[in-house]
């Protein structure tokens, strides 16, 4: 069985060919918006910092995943200049707009910040299967590897999400919600892998 279904517990898989087809002939497009993920994964973070100053355990973790981040985003640059591409500007992330649909309105600030760690827990996955893809099927021996390398840190910052999920849920089913995200994101996701995005 695949790392995706017994680990990540993504029920549809990317399709390889996107790799073939879209990326190796957009890898400048790939990397802005490659880029751009990592900012916003960032600033993510310091907005859970920012809602949630009072959970320690939270404000640390995020803090090391905010830095971590802005060093990945920091190195995708580097790659773009190195290519001699210029960083393009911010692109819409169509997924994780779907994905934020899914988020509870209301209820207690717990519920709220639970939802909010799922959210980014699913981001994380669904990033670390399209890494996984990405390195395994490239005709590029730099970006292979760069990937790989980038695949295990988004499956870390996928397990942070869930155990802080589950350390903070107070009462909520995490593991029941979980299963209701993967549902959900199984058919956003059938509309994705066709873009030269990240989660295109």
């Amino acid at each position: 069985m695949s790392t995706e279904k017994t680990i990540l517990k993504l029920k549809l898989p990317t399709d390889p060919r996107w790799v073939k087809n879209v990326v190796e002939s957009n890898i400048e497009e790939i990397l802005t918006d490659h880029a751009f993920c990592e900012q916003k994964a960032a600033s993510n973070a310091i907005t859970l910092i920012v809602q949630n100053p009072e959970l320690s355990d939270l404000v640390q973790e995020m803090a090391e995943l905010a830095k971590e981040e802005m060093d990945h985003f920091k190195r995708v640059h580097d790659i773009i200049l190195e290519r001699g591409y210029t960083l393009g500007r911010e692109r819409k992330d169509d997924y994780v707009n779907e994905l934020l649909k899914f988020l509870k309105k209301g209820g207690s600030r717990r519920e709220q910040l639970t939802d909010r760690l799922l959210f980014a827990a699913m981001i994380e996955a669904r990033s670390c299967e399209r890494f996984k893809v990405l390195s395994e099927n490239i005709n590029d021996p730099f970006l292979s590897s760069f990937y790989h390398e980038l695949m295990i840190s988004e499956a870390t910052h996928y397990t942070t999400f869930i155990k802080l999920a589950k350390k903070y849920a107070d009462g909520i089913d995490v593991d029941k919600r979980w299963n209701d995200f993967l549902e959900y994101e199984a058919v956003v996701i059938q509309n994705y892998g066709k873009k030269e995005t990240v989660h295109g």
